[in-house]
């Protein structure tokens, strides 16, 4: 997807999240997000929305925290909520995706973050209509984008998350693949996780293979793999052991 594309479903993703929370039981528990509530949910994404924003406006060289950032606070509800989305968005589309500027990831231009905020919004819109007891439904498109954009990047978040330099090995390679036709592989070195290219003609040694919508939850950690149509091929420890240790926190 290019640029515009990733601020157009930012915008559609944003905006089922704020009626979702126009509706929500802001006491209600997160089952996804141990120890949450709906409140927390929205008060998270609500300030992550203006952390970005604040980011990409002053096309920040390092990482400023929200502290810093004198960021607004409230009341949080879904009025505060469309706020901070609306002004991330104007801001996005006001700037230019090729400038460069620090980010947590890989990619140190102002497009990582409309690609990170739609998926940071879209994984939170599945938590959100979990804890209301309502279904979710993904654009395979937009699933598997959020599935690449979250194995390109997993590496770099051991700064914030530290159970991913747990993934490390001997060389073990692990694929996910969908039943739409995507696949991804990362083998597990010494190191940490490495890529395998399409033209590496390496088997992998665990396989977890479902629907691009299934794979995600799985994935993000919001479906549980004993709860999913998920099929293991392979060593199912090592796919247990991936899921395990690649929770972004």
């Amino acid at each position: 997807m290019d640029y515009a594309t990733y601020c157009e479903e930012l915008t559609r993703e944003g905006e089922r999240f704020v009626e979702r929370a126009r509706h929500a039981e802001f006491s209600a528990p997160v089952t996804s997000c141990p120890g949450w509530r709906v409140v927390d949910l929205v008060t998270h994404l609500g300030t992550v929305h203006r952390w970005a924003e604040h980011l990409v406006r002053v096309r920040a060289p390092a990482r400023i925290s929200t502290r810093d950032m004198g960021l607004s606070r409230g009341p949080v509800d879904a009025h505060w909520l469309a706020t901070g989305l609306e002004q991330l968005v104007g801001t996005l589309r006001a700037s230019d995706p090729d400038a460069e500027m620090w980010s947590w990831g890989v990619d140190q231009h102002v497009r990582f973050w409309a690609r990170r905020q739609l998926h940071e919004t879209l994984v939170h819109r599945l938590d959100l209509e979990g804890a209301m007891g309502l279904p979710s439904e993904i654009d395979p498109e937009v699933g598997a984008d959020a599935i690449d954009e979250f194995l390109v990047n997993l590496p770099a978040a051991a700064s914030f998350s530290p159970a991913v330099a747990h993934l490390v090995g001997e060389g073990e390679v692990l694929a996910f693949v969908t039943s739409e036709g995507r696949r991804w592989r990362r083998r597990l070195d010494p190191g940490g996780i490495v890529e395998v290219s399409e033209d590496e003609e390496v088997a992998a040694e665990a396989t977890l293979r479902c629907a691009t919508a299934e794979l995600l939850m799985v994935l993000t950690r919001r479906r549980a793999l004993e709860d999913s149509r998920c099929e293991v091929e392979g060593r199912r420890d090592l796919i247990e052991h991936w899921l395990a240790n690649s929770a972004l926190q």
